[in-house]
């Protein structure tokens, strides 16, 4: 078996772990075996042994893929926005089109899997953190009306956390994408200067 390089990947790894990411997106990844996925992308198990040693590693290398992927798209969309209320509301709708590809089998699996769920977990972590900075630059530059912001930024997270788990789909029947839209037009309603 072919020892994993952490690091730079090759052009040919890259292209590989985006042809996963979109079949893990469409029809999630606990199904798959490591044969099913070579025959899949027309590769050896050992071009997939290249990018993570087991099945189960490659499923939390696509997902870091993912979340790299999205985060760079995010951040984008924010990057383009020069007031304060499109950024917060730019950096939630950019979250909800990040995750409009992805199934409800591929969340759920990123859900069951513990490796994978646990980076979601840190990526909304790290969501909620840049909304905070959103929110208080708003606030800083008189865009949006004063509140508390940890309780805001709180509140924020925890439906972000809620959102993540799958709670919200099950209470509201909300996919996760139309979930963060509402979010992003609640947050920027809510913290409007009448």
């Amino acid at each position: 078996m072919t020892t994993v390089v952490p690091g730079r990947r090759t052009r040919r790894q890259s292209e590989l772990l985006d042809r996963l990411l979109s079949l893990f997106l469409e029809q999630g990844f606990s199904r798959f075996t490591l044969d099913d996925l070579a025959a899949e992308l027309r590769c050896s198990k050992t071009t997939l042994y290249a990018l993570a040693p087991s099945k189960e590693q490659l499923a939390v290398e696509v997902v870091k893929h993912y979340f790299k992927n999205a985060t760079a798209q995010v951040e984008s969309a924010v990057s383009r926005q020069t007031r304060h209320d499109r950024r917060i509301a730019a950096y939630l709708n950019a979250v909800a089109d990040a995750l409009r590809p992805a199934s409800r089998t591929f969340l759920d699996d990123v859900a069951t899997f513990a490796p994978a769920r646990s980076v979601y977990e840190r990526n909304t972590r790290i969501a909620a953190d840049r909304v905070r900075t959103l929110i208080e630059d708003g606030i800083n530059h008189k865009t949006f009306r004063q509140v508390d912001i940890a309780f805001a930024a709180e509140m924020v997270a925890h439906t972000m956390q809620a959102i993540q788990r799958g709670d919200i789909a099950r209470r509201t029947g909300l996919n996760d994408a139309e979930a963060y839209r509402e979010l992003a037009s609640f947050v920027l309603h809510s913290l409007r200067l009448d």
